[in-house]
């Protein structure tokens, strides 16, 4: 007898429909054969099935079992097709109606006694369910809150699969779970760190300002100890919230990576902070079968590089496409996959080796060749895409021990959100949504300047020695300072400020 089950696999982010087909035939000896591209994950799924149903008390006929996962032609991995085929199984034998698991979705791994275990990426299940307009999703227990956000579809925690059995049967029906959705999205703003922790560096501050109301990514260069890590992880406390689409963009990603950690919903923007020794892999991604790297887990947020010039340089050059783009292109010999990376890069790094190249109370013991080749490891292509460059100086006593606070993030994000809703409006309708994405005639037409800042702007240019891709940046970001001031054009003094954020490309720094 043949009976077929609905469960989902994973592409990227996103799910799609698969179709569990099971045929049981007493012709012939009895074999287990699974077809379908699937995966060792996959195919030792008999093994624990097989002895979940023996010690739930469910009992096959010897037969010749066939499992087909359709389509054939894309890849399955991982555990969650386990209750899907233990259901399957007991259908093909009779020992429930098949009928009874027409329109529904089942996902989870089981245990060698039955119990239903966690499986990774049921969000983007659960979307994909709603979508078909399932009946419902049966899901283990411990996955069921991050199911839940996904409005649309009644979500069945279960906890071993006699007890989906018993639901499908009608025995003993399962309580779809109520939606914490409304409790979550409260969280959004509860973070435990702020600005006003902040001691001094207004100057940074200020640039943070102006990145977060740009979109604009940003390199902070100063001496150890200058607090340029404190001020990069507050970042995040002054961004916009994200949008339920936006979170639960982050969520799938977040779903399929395997990183939820028990938290139903992302509600705040990612911070993600890697290592210098990170592989390309692990920041790009990557693996027989692709994963989500640090660029994709940074989507929507914050990716911090500290020390960016330890990073191997072949690493930091598969940053440039995802900078560029907003996405990252995966490509093996069995699959290609596109993740999003829509990002604010935040960069910190020391003048030179010894760190204290320019700094007062520090007596530099680099030499100029060590100097060079320190900042020689971030190509032009890299810097290309990192807008304002801000030093960082050590922080004085006399701030340290002052009582008074400067802008708190409260402050400072309603002054961002202000210049981001000037941003929408000016661009509705366009292809891009914030000034760092000026480019070509948009930058011509949003950025026009009179013959008084162009005459400002070119004797700068010339002895600053400006590059022609500092140009464009300058002009960006004095876009934006302009929006944080309520212009609406650009004036000198915009102008003399965002040059004042490039400080790598005067020569001599």
């Amino acid at each position: 007898m043949i009976s077929t089950v609905s469960c989902a696999a994973l592409m990227g982010i996103d799910a799609f429909r698969v179709q569990l087909e099971v045929d049981l035939s007493r012709s012939g000896m009895p074999a287990f054969t699974m077809v379908g591209l699937v995966e060792g994950a996959v195919r030792e799924s008999k093994e624990r099935v097989l002895s979940a149903l023996r010690n739930s008390g469910f009992k096959l006929p010897p037969s010749r079992i066939t499992v087909n996962l359709a389509p054939a032609t894309v890849r399955k991995e991982g555990s969650a097709y386990d209750l899907p085929l233990a259901l399957g199984l007991l259908a093909g034998a009779g020992t429930i109606d098949a009928g009874a698991l027409g329109g529904w979705y089942f996902a989870g791994e089981l245990s060698l006694s039955g119990e239903v275990r966690p499986v990774s990426g049921i969000l983007p299940m659960a979307v994909r369910a709603r979508d078909e307009g399932a009946k419902g999703l049966v899901v283990p227990a411990a996955n069921v809150a991050e199911a839940s956000v996904v409005d649309g579809v009644s979500v069945y925690p279960a906890a071993t699969l006699a007890d989906v059995v018993r639901h499908i049967t009608g025995e003993a029906p399962l309580e779809p779970a109520p939606s914490t959705l409304q409790d979550l999205w409260a969280m959004r703003e509860a973070f435990p760190v702020d600005f006003s922790e902040v001691k001094g560096q207004e100057h940074a501050k200020r640039a943070i300002e102006i990145a977060s109301a740009g979109g604009h990514n940003l390199l902070f260069i100063g001496p150890p100890g200058s607090g340029k890590t404190m001020l990069a992880s507050r970042i995040p406390t002054v961004l916009p919230p994200l949008t339920f689409d936006e979170a639960l963009e982050v969520t799938k990603i977040y779903s399929v990576a395997g990183l939820l950690d028990g938290e139903p919903l992302c509600v705040a923007r990612p911070f993600r902070r890697p290592h210098h020794t990170i592989s390309d892999a692990g920041l790009i991604g990557g693996g027989a079968y692709p994963r989500p790297g640090e660029v994709s887990l940074a989507h929507r947020g914050v990716l911090f590089l500290d020390e960016l010039p330890e990073f191997k340089k072949n690493v930091l050059e598969v940053l440039r496409q995802p900078l560029e783009d907003g996405r990252v292109t995966l490509s093996r010999a069995a699959i290609s996959l596109t993740y999003p990376a829509d990002l604010m890069l935040v960069a910190a790094m020391n003048p030179c080796p010894c760190g204290y190249y320019g700094d007062a109370k520090h007596a530099c013991t680099c030499t100029p060749h060590q100097i060079g080749a320190y900042r020689s490891r971030l190509s032009g292509p890299l810097l290309d895409r990192i807008d304002l460059h801000v030093e960082v100086p050590a922080v004085n006593y006399d701030d340290l021990r002052a009582d008074g606070h400067g802008a708190d993030s409260a402050t400072m994000r309603q002054r961002i959100l202000t210049a981001r809703s000037v941003q929408a409006t000016r661009y509705e309708g366009q292809t891009i949504l914030t000034n760092s994405e000026l480019s070509g005639r948009l930058l011509e037409r949003y950025c026009a300047l009179t013959s008084a800042e162009h005459a400002f702007l070119e004797k700068a240019v010339h002895s600053l020695g400006l590059s022609a891709r500092a140009y464009t940046r300058v002009l960006r970001i004095a876009r934006t300072i302009a929006d944080l001031d309520g212009a609406d054009a650009i004036a000198a003094p915009h102008l003399a400020e965002a040059i004042n954020y490039r400080s790598l490309d005067r020569p001599g720094i």
